[in-house]
């Protein structure tokens, strides 16, 4: 599996300039790709702010949205142009894992929800493939150039079966939340007849989500970082995945790899950069005993 880490883009309190030091560090330190995640009303910075300024301190890694909600967005044009310019920014290394967002007071926050939210997410997504792929002229012949084919790359994040359908037919695969084992060997056998079903060839890429958090007083960072992100609702499910020890992420890692997932990105509840170095060493520690 690849290995991943994501940003303190979502730990309230935690310094605009922590996100540049984590991905710099992210990248020394060997991980695969950086990720973020994606809230409107809550304190958090926007995901692809984040993600640029973590372009703007590597040359390596991938930049993972896992998720980035888009129907409370709205405007697609817009959000194409937002996607590509950090794709360019960023050399290609954009790969935008798309939801449609589960918080209802995000969606209430820009006005009414729309009834059907996967039916706005294909005309989005649609819309905005077509600007990538065609580009967007206008009538002074100014335009929003294309961007090379299959850019940028292209997740979707959800336990829906329609989540599947829409994988299969827009993306290369799969975000899958970390709402528990079970939920996700299901899901993978989903998503992986969904491909089969679109005739795609191949198999789905499929990226996970785990929480983490090392070192002095991990369990209890974890736990006031989730109740205060998730409240009681979801809290039990999440919880349960988290890795607070190594011997936590050695579990945590084989099972994931026997369920057949390609990335892990490992979601931190501490904004202290220092837990970058403490997941890399565990990290080592556990490819050595393997």
């Amino acid at each position: 599996m690849r290995i991943g880490i994501g940003l303190p883009a979502a730990i309230p309190g935690a310094p605009g300039c922590a996100v540049g030091q984590w991905a710099a560090a992210a990248e020394a330190s060997g991980f695969e790709s950086v990720g973020v995640i994606d809230r409107l009303v809550y304190d958090n910075l926007d995901p692809l702010v984040a993600l640029a300024a973590a372009a703007a301190r590597t040359e390596r890694v991938e930049l993972l949205t896992t998720v980035l909600n888009v129907p409370w967005r709205r405007n697609a044009v817009v959000l194409a142009k937002q996607l590509a310019s950090l794709d360019r920014v960023s050399g290609g290394r954009l790969t935008a894992g798309l939801g449609l967002g589960g918080w209802p007071d995000d969606h209430e926050a820009v006005g009414p929800a729309p009834a059907t939210l996967g039916a706005v997410m294909d005309e989005m997504v649609a819309t905005m493939r077509d600007v990538w792929s065609a580009g967007l002229g206008g009538p002074g012949g100014a335009a929003i150039p294309a961007l090379p084919l299959g850019r940028p790359r292209l997740l979707f994040g959800g336990f829906a079966p329609a989540t599947f359908r829409r994988a299969a037919r827009f993306g290369d695969g799969w975000v899958a939340p970390s709402f528990g084992h079970e939920a996700l060997t299901a899901s993978i056998d989903a998503i992986r007849e969904a491909w089969r079903g679109a005739r795609r060839p191949g198999q789905p890429r499929v990226v996970v989500e785990r929480y983490f958090c090392l070192g002095s007083g991990a369990e209890e960072i974890a736990q006031h970082c989730l109740y205060h992100y998730y409240g009681p609702a979801y809290l039990a499910a999440v919880r349960a995945d988290t890795v607070t020890t190594a011997d936590q992420l050695e579990r945590e890692l084989r099972r994931l790899d026997d369920a057949g997932c390609d990335d892990v990105v490992f979601l931190p509840c501490d904004a202290d950069v220092h837990q970058v170095e403490l997941l890399a060493g565990a990290l080592d520690g556990v490819l050595v005993r393997s």
